[in-house]
């Protein structure tokens, strides 16, 4: 019975480490990303659509994003979409495509990138360490009702401890790749 405990805790650590990648995403870093825009939400035909399902997003420089949408008529849309978003960066409309020019960020920007990084990658640490106290409970209570001996419980709650410092590790590994990128020049 505590062995489903570890097998239903461990997918959602995994999910934690997940959501804070896709996160890191929509992070600006200096270079163009589609993921920079892809989740911004516009208002097509009275519904909030998601960008990436009216256009076509390409990143043809380093430093630049198109953006070309399937129906002309949204392209006022998209712009004001932009424009509203917090990613701070101007539409270029040309007529059929909006261009976006991503400047290279100030070192005082890079710091406050870095800032937000660290405060995702705490967030995703207390969800994991939840989740373990969630699952230890679980495991304790099996065994005060009997349904596992003590011996059992303190081997699960060890894998437990190691399933949990495993997916912490995966955490530290993926918000220092992201540091090492936002501070790249």
């Amino acid at each position: 019975m505590t062995s489903q405990v570890l097998a239903t805790v461990e997918p959602k650590m995994a999910r934690a480490v997940e959501v804070m990648e896709r996160d890191f995403q929509g992070l600006r870093t200096g270079r163009a990303s589609t993921a920079l825009v892809e989740r911004i939400h516009v208002e097509y035909y009275g519904t909030p659509t998601a960008l990436n399902q009216l256009a076509g997003i390409s990143v043809p420089e380093p430093h630049q994003i198109v953006i070309q949408p399937w129906d002309r008529g949204v392209l006022g849309a998209i712009e004001k979409a932009i424009q509203k978003s917090d990613i701070g960066l101007v539409p270029n409309v040309d007529g059929t495509v909006v261009r976006l020019n991503v400047p290279p960020l100030t070192e005082e920007r890079r710091r406050d990138l870095v800032k937000v990084v660290h405060r995702r990658m705490e967030e995703a640490k207390v969800e994991i360490r939840n989740l373990r106290r969630e699952a230890a409970d679980a495991i304790k209570h099996e065994e005060r009702e009997g349904l596992i001996g003590t011996d059992e419980a303190h081997r699960e709650l060890e894998q437990l401890q190691r399933v949990t410092d495993r997916h912490v590790a995966e955490v530290e590994k993926v918000g220092a790749a992201k540091e090492r990128e936002v501070l790249e020049v």
